[in-house]
């Protein structure tokens, strides 16, 4: 049996967009719907991707803006990011791609293992920015994309599972072709 990985991720992203959710979604399944701003929360889980055992730690940072001094500690010991901003929020779409640039800046690589998620897809009507959008920014940074909802499980735990594809990628362990999965 190969050991465990252990691997750190950190959540960031603007205020409100769904960071806690979907961390807590995925390590409890369960969809918490009250928003205290989070100072930020650590969790563990661990989770099997074809066929190898990951011990993750989660970091759910607190909401940033675009004045936010990046932390140091957000770019200390992880191996990959998941940035998260709100479908139906332009605001947290534009904070998204700040932090990004702040996090290359800090981390001092061109590319990090990254997943931009457009979270809150179950809102259509409030809706303001389209998948294409958020596809076309992932692309811009060779990251993965997807949308999720933090109320359905499922979406919850493929952004963590897609995260750890991109950090398996960057470590030259890239996953059989056929086992790649499609986000629809």
């Amino acid at each position: 049996m190969p050991q465990p990985k252990y691997r750190k991720i950190a959540v960031i992203g603007y205020r409100s967009v769904g960071k806690s959710s979907l961390t807590i979604q995925f390590v409890e399944g369960q969809f918490v719907d009250s928003y205290d701003p989070t100072i930020e929360n650590t969790f563990n889980k661990m989770v099997n991707v074809n066929g190898q055992d990951f011990n993750l730690q989660l970091v759910d940072t607190a909401g940033q803006d675009e004045y936010s001094i990046f932390p140091q500690s957000h770019s200390m010991d992880i191996h990959g990011y998941v940035l998260v901003y709100s479908v139906t929020s332009m605001k947290s779409f534009e904070v998204v791609q700040v932090l990004h640039d702040k996090l290359l800046d800090m981390v001092g690589k061109i590319q990090v293992p990254t997943v931009l998620v457009g979270n809150k897809k179950d809102l259509h009507m409030e809706r303001v920015i389209k998948p294409e959008e958020g596809k076309k920014l992932a692309d811009s940074w060779g990251a993965a994309f997807m949308e999720s909802s933090a109320k359905e499980n499922e979406t919850a735990v493929e952004v963590f599972k897609r995260i750890i594809l991109e950090m398996e990628k960057a470590d030259g362990n890239a996953p059989p072709e056929e086992k790649k999965c499609a986000v629809m």
